[in-house]
């Protein structure tokens, strides 16, 4: 039976009820979960919280995501050495997190940065625009850009805050969740993304470069949004999971 899905860490208590569901086995392996619309409307969640928890199952080895197919649920040999810190954010936290931040920060750096700063960035983007096939550069050029944003108004607290943030997307989960959504389209996306918050900031115009900022990280949430693949409209929830959560109280 769930039981009500407490607010802090939602997605890890939705972990949590799913993966007792599956070591209980009221779902064999090679079964098909619930489509996400039809999973959140049971725990009443948003989508964006069932995908966070059903990254963690996969990084656990509980479940196979199928892009375009569904939820599957695995053999019965979860990943110990894989399990993710109870206190670990999900990307959804991560990126509310960096648009309060990183978008104060590119608006303050449209008021100081100097001609050396944004051969920095154009540096960064020229590297970037050759890099959309390589995940690992990409990231890492990533990570770069907007460190360099960071170190144009010379605060070491935020440089660091960047730093450390950016680091997240290294862990076995970011990892999971970036390969099914990240690929050279998105990369570009972000690049151009990229372009608009250096041309503000290289034009002195704080209003657009926090805009400029606040649109790239939307768009990254968005792109993180994708489903990974819904049943048909008409489709039934099998009768297990109807059972187990049939009497679940909304939050």
């Amino acid at each position: 039976m769930f039981s009500v899905v407490e607010s802090r860490r939602l997605y890890r208590q939705v972990a949590d009820q799913m993966r007792k569901l599956i070591e209980r086995g009221d779902f064999a392996p090679g079964s098909r979960l619930p489509a996400e619309r039809e999973l959140a409307e049971l725990l009443a969640v948003s989508r964006p919280t069932i995908r966070e928890a059903l990254i963690v199952l996969e990084v656990e080895g509980f479940v196979h995501i199928r892009m375009g197919s569904g939820v599957y649920v695995a053999a019965p040999r979860p990943l110990a050495d894989a399990e993710i810190a109870e206190e670990a954010e999900g990307p959804f936290e991560l990126l509310r997190a960096r648009t309060v931040v990183e978008c104060a920060i590119a608006e303050d750096a449209a008021r100081a940065a100097r001609p050396d700063q944004i051969a920095i960035l154009d540096n960064i983007l020229a590297r970037m625009a050759a890099s959309l096939e390589n995940r690992p550069v990409a990231l890492e050029l990533d990570r770069d850009f907007h460190v360099a944003v960071a170190d144009i108004i010379g605060n070491g607290t935020l440089n660091r805050f960047v730093r450390s943030i950016h680091d997240l997307r290294l862990t076995p989960y970011f990892e999971k969740l970036a390969s099914y959504f990240e690929n050279p389209m998105t990369w570009r996306a972000a690049m151009e993304e990229h372009r608009a918050i250096r041309d503000a900031i290289a034009a002195g115009d704080p209003p657009g470069a926090r805009a400029a900022m606040r649109a790239h990280l939307d768009q990254s949430q968005l792109r993180l949004s994708e489903s990974f693949g819904e049943e048909p409209a008409d489709s039934v929830i099998p009768a297990a999971w109807r059972r187990a959560g049939g009497q679940l109280q909304t939050i």
